[in-house]
């Protein structure tokens, strides 16, 4: 039987509820507030955070090459969970690809009107172009992704190969020893779901915001309380009844859905598109961002007092790194099977790759098309970002069929990740989640899913946005960043001596180097996973959960017994 944790489920509901009435009471002054820490947060620290993300993209590279990258996650014999286009799919559409759908044309647009000052780029001139699009590989491509690959990778090593418990504090193991466990670990999972919860109602608010922004334009309907509570209804029941079906049953079929439209649409702008014309700026945008990789992710403004990098890169670097432990956990989870390298490949190489192109497919065409229009679109992202998503795919052959599909793209990137999020942060409130028993009760999914859904209407309904709690979730990215470098320094030591630390040392030969894996390319259901783990797990020294002997007696009984949910 599950039971709740309490120093991690509770403190984040009160505080998250507690932000929420000051919100709604007082929305000027709670957002004055928020906005005033979030400059001082970006000002003062953008040096750590500009030095800690080009850290942790280093690290990530070195772990590829290294003999760390033979490492099997699950064991030399672990045959994967997912093939590899469902891995990918589920990577792809569960972490960054809710943002592109949205600030894929819109965010050039604004790089390419209003460049840095300091840096003498005349707006909307042929540099500006260059910059703008260069600019967008830096915040979307592989330095966010190495934010998201650090916890993953560490978390994947210390839940399926040290048999640590579901929870962040497993990721700090190999430098504070299991001492960092229990109520020390539930503090730390306090803190990340907190941060969590508050940018799920923020970005589902926003998606409430895009899908009621297309539906206007497709039919003229008003947008207003009623249509936001109809999409936000529609989003949040869908994503609870995925969550609560299983991994397997839920977000694996959603994903490859959304992958497959995410290819389609793609393919259906680049050739009705300027095609020749974005492939050229992509190529010389590339070659601009690789010329500039360093002097663009350092960038902080500080010699010219410019507050570009504030408003834009450093505000990236706090939104994803306040996401990245939790998604974390969940892309570890995904990626048994899978050895270190091919699990990088999947969550770090081909997302990057992926949105390079999409890059330099939308962001090139949007800003051509502004070109074009005389700057009609660029009018549009005055409105809003959502705005310039309508206008620019209005101006596509079949535009009355591209846009209705956009919006069930964006329905479905927004229902994936919320499943996978929702997934995650029922699992860290409960105790006994492992490998044997994956899925956290359903009423706790249930109860993350409407809490969200709810605060997002009423953020809505009180101030027609979620700035507010959105800059709450990005104060979560200093401690965030503390948090994933020393996850980096735990990666180091794990990656420099695995055997130490992997409890199969028979997976390792006498210099404490990986054995080649004997693992088969089919893959395996989880259920068929949790029988080999639960096999294994008598036959290998260690607990499989030592959290939750260490909280048994502060643990509260969940009314409703779970039991492992049937896959496949």
């Amino acid at each position: 039987m599950m039971r709740l944790r309490p120093i991690a489920f509770w403190p984040p509901v009160i505080l998250f509820v507690a932000a929420c009435i000051f919100n709604f009471a007082n929305p000027e002054g709670f957002t004055a507030m928020i906005n005033g820490a979030n400059s001082w947060l970006i000002t003062n620290m953008a040096w750590a955070f500009s030095l800690g993300v080009l850290t942790m993209f280093v690290v990530i590279v070195w772990l590829m090459v290294s003999k760390f990258g033979n490492v099997r996650i699950g064991g030399r014999d672990a045959a994967p969970m997912l093939d590899n286009f469902r891995y990918f799919s589920i990577t792809l559409t569960s972490i960054i690809a809710i943002g592109l759908l949205l600030w894929g044309t819109s965010e050039p647009l604004y790089h390419y009107t209003a460049p840095p000052e300091s840096l003498g780029i005349t707006p909307e001139s042929p540099e500006a172009v260059v910059f703008a699009v260069s600019t967008m590989f830096t915040h979307w491509s592989f330095l966010p992704l190495a934010i998201y690959a650090v916890p993953s990778i560490m978390f994947a090593f210390a839940f399926y190969n040290m048999r640590k418990p579901y929870s962040i504090a497993s990721t700090l193991t190999p430098l504070f020893g299991d001492k960092i466990l229990g109520k020390w670990g539930q503090g730390l999972d306090a803190i990340v779901m907190y941060s969590l919860v508050a940018g799920m109602s923020a970005s589902l608010a926003s998606g409430i915001l895009v899908i009621g922004g297309g539906l206007n334009y497709l039919t003229g309907w008003q947008t207003g309380l009623f249509m936001w509570a109809v999409a936000d209804l529609a989003i949040v029941v869908t994503f609870v009844i995925s969550s609560i079906t299983g991994l397997f049953n839920g977000i694996r079929r959603l994903s490859e859905i959304n992958t497959i439209f995410f290819i389609g649409l793609f393919v259906f702008v680049f050739v009705f598109g300027p095609s020749f014309f974005v492939l050229n700026l992509g190529v010389e945008s590339l070659a601009n961002n690789l010329a500039t990789f360093f002097p663009k992710a350092m960038f902080t403004g500080a010699a010219a007092n410019d507050p570009w990098a504030g408003g834009w890169t450093m505000f990236y670097w706090c939104n994803w790194l306040s996401w990245a432990p939790i998604s974390g956990i969940f892309l570890g989870r995904i990626s048994y099977g899978h050895s270190v390298r091919k699990a990088l490949t999947v969550m770090f190489v081909l997302p990057a790759l992926f949105n390079i192109l999409w890059i330099g497919i939308f962001s090139g065409a949007a800003i051509r098309l502004d070109q074009e229009t005389g700057g009609a679109l660029a009018e549009a992202v005055a409105k809003g970002p959502e705005f310039a998503v309508y206008a620019f795919l209005s101006h596509y052959p079949l535009a009355l069929l591209l846009i209705p599909i956009f919006l069930f793209i964006t329905f479905l990137s927004y229902v994936t990740g919320s499943d996978a999020y929702t997934t995650t942060i029922g699992g860290m409130s409960s105790t006994g989640i492992s490998p044997t028993s994956p899925e956290p009760p359903r009423l706790m999914k249930i109860f993350w899913g409407i809490l969200i859904g709810l605060v997002a209407w009423i953020l809505l309904a009180a101030t027609g946005g979620a700035d507010g709690v959105k800059m709450l979730s990005n104060l979560g990215g200093l401690p965030a960043l503390i948090l994933e470098l020393f996850m980096v320094v735990a990666l180091i030591k794990v990656a420099t001596n695995p055997a130490k630390y992997d409890v199969r040392k028979q997976d390792y030969d006498a210099d404490g180097s990986p054995i080649r894996s004997r693992a088969k390319k089919a893959t395996m259901s989880e259920e068929a996973v949790m029988a080999a783990y639960a096999k294994e797990a008598a036959e290998v020294s260690g607990p499989a959960s030592p959290l939750d002997a260490e909280e048994d007696d502060h643990a509260v009984e969940f009314v409703e017994a779970t039991t492992v949910e049937e896959e496949q």
